[in-house]
């Protein structure tokens, strides 16, 4: 499929150093420009626009409650809930006629007040534990994350907060990036009336049956040579959802073929090792590999925000 079409002039990618690849990003300007963008609620095929709200979404709630709030509120939305366990962290975002249900992803940062890693640690078990296990909804899923979308599902309340909004009429969003677009997959997958999921950057989530069993209507960003879009192992982990590749030069195409996404990905990579030796030369050493750069959920953000027509 052909690429979209790119605003012009384009937004500047940030330049991603070594200090400000893991989020939060607390001086970015989430929802900048969301007055001229309006969220569409009633989509039901893919909207460039709605996918900028939900990957904004899905970069802000990394941070901590009260600086997520305040920034969802300044985007329109009036109430902001919470929901939290050991390797799950969630919110939802509520609007005049919709809610956004935004999972955080893996977190590598000690939180404010805490003096270990209590936080992190959890996050890589549940990365770490591959073994498939029943959905529940049809076909197998990584045991790690269903785990984690367990700790928040009925223990913490989520499900009867979310089926609350679905009762008084508000369109249910679920996004996530990184171990967020996991946990956003299967609670979309689980709840199942869904106006829509967008992940960015996720990881393979089910085998071929909970693939074939998945009827969301989804949508799934990867960024050329995202590293984490590459695991758990592909043949016995699938992915879901409609593929929308970013290409190495920012464009965005649909369903790109294995080999289109290999040659672009070479080529992704060769930019950036040119770009690294430049680098090097003016004796900046703060250099970072290509796929881990990619997997940055500002860069998600600024290649989308380019391509809205």
């Amino acid at each position: 499929m052909p690429p979209s079409s790119r605003r012009d002039p384009a937004l500047v990618l940030p330049e991603i150093k070594l200090d400000k690849i893991a989020p939060p990003y607390l001086n970015y300007l989430y929802f900048e420009g969301c007055g001229a963008y309006p969220f569409r609620p009633q989509a039901t095929m893919f909207d460039m626009v709605n996918a900028w709200w939900l990957i904004e979404a899905s970069t802000l709630v990394y941070a901590e409650e009260p600086f997520v709030t305040k920034n969802f509120q300044k985007a329109g939305f009036g109430h902001v809930e919470f929901f939290s366990g050991d390797s799950t962290q969630c919110f939802v975002a509520n609007h005049d006629d919709f809610a956004i249900v935004a999972f955080r992803g893996t977190e590598i940062r000690k939180r404010e007040g805490r003096s270990d890693v209590q936080n992190i640690i959890p996050d890589l078990k549940a990365y770490a534990d591959v073994v498939l296990i029943d959905s529940g909804q049809g076909g197998k899923v990584h045991r790690g994350f269903k785990n984690g979308l367990d700790e928040v599902w009925e223990k913490e309340d989520l499900l009867n907060y979310i089926t609350g909004l679905d009762k008084s009429n508000h369109r249910i969003w679920f996004t996530g990036h990184s171990l967020g677009a996991a946990l956003a997959t299967l609670a979309a997958d689980r709840y199942g009336h869904v106006q829509g999921l967008y992940t960015f950057g996720s990881p393979r989530v089910g085998d071929s049956d909970f693939k074939n069993d998945f009827h969301i209507s989804a949508y799934r960003f990867v960024n050329n040579n995202d590293i984490v879009t590459r695991v758990p192992p592909s043949g016995i982990y699938h992915h879901v959802g409609d593929l929308k590749y970013i290409d190495s030069k920012g464009d965005i195409h649909d369903n790109a073929s294995r080999w289109e996404r290999l040659t672009d990905g070479i080529r992704g990579e060769s930019l950036y090792l040119f770009n690294a030796l430049g680098q090097l030369r003016t004796g900046f050493v703060d250099l970072i590999p290509d796929d881990i750069v990619d997997h940055v959920p500002t860069l998600y953000a600024t290649h989308i925000w380019n391509n809205i027509p």
